[in-house]
């Protein structure tokens, strides 16, 4: 991870034209850094906006070309390993065509759920158009309120940075702990 003090610098130093790599790679603290920098009169706030969402975007297509094109390439050891035999990948094909846009939300607002989900609908082959459009509409909501959140509050980057590790971390324990509750409901229910 780049430090905060290094995003800053950079973006001051070199403007918008770093802002769009930057944040495909490190995402909501970027968005908050650039638009607190917008505040201060350096960058037009709406094109931080856009930079932001499109760099999500370019962000997620990744996570979804690594889903569908780099499981080809995993050995099939690795493959057996975490679990993606053919049924599962199946079955995870099954669950992006009925349930995918609700899934696709889900991980984009929860942030931690994020990268697996994106990468599961590369693996399921979901249409690559419909997961772009669904990104696109829970992107920008997500980022405006980044955006709006640096812009006003930017000047607090560090408790920012904190409130978003934090926030992360326990949003990943929950989806944990109530995707074992219900597994072991489920295999209950079944036997």
């Amino acid at each position: 991870m780049i430090g905060l003090e290094t995003i800053s610098v950079l973006m001051a130093k070199h403007g918008l034209a770093v802002l769009a790599p930057i944040a495909v790679l490190e995402g909501p603290i970027v968005t908050v850094i650039a638009a607190w920098l917008a505040s201060q009169n350096m960058f037009s706030v709406w094109s931080v906006a856009i930079i932001v969402i499109l760099a999500d975007l370019v962000g997620d297509l990744g996570l979804y070309a690594l889903g569908r094109w780099g499981l080809n390439r995993m050995p099939k050891k690795w493959r057996d390993k975490l679990g993606l035999s053919r049924a599962r990948l199946v079955s995870a094909a099954r669950h992006f065509q009925n349930k995918g846009i609700k899934t696709l939300v889900f991980g984009k607002l929860t942030h931690s759920a994020g990268a697996p989900v994106l990468v599961a609908a590369g693996v399921a082959r979901m249409n690559v158009w419909v997961f772009l459009l669904t990104n696109l509409i829970a992107t920008i909501p997500k980022s405006l309120a980044f955006v709006a959140l640096g812009y006003w509050l930017g000047s607090h980057i560090g408790k920012i940075d904190s409130w978003l590790s934090k926030g992360s971390l326990i949003l990943l324990v929950v989806i944990i702990l109530g995707g074992t509750i219900w597994f072991y409901r489920r295999k209950r229910s079944h036997t």
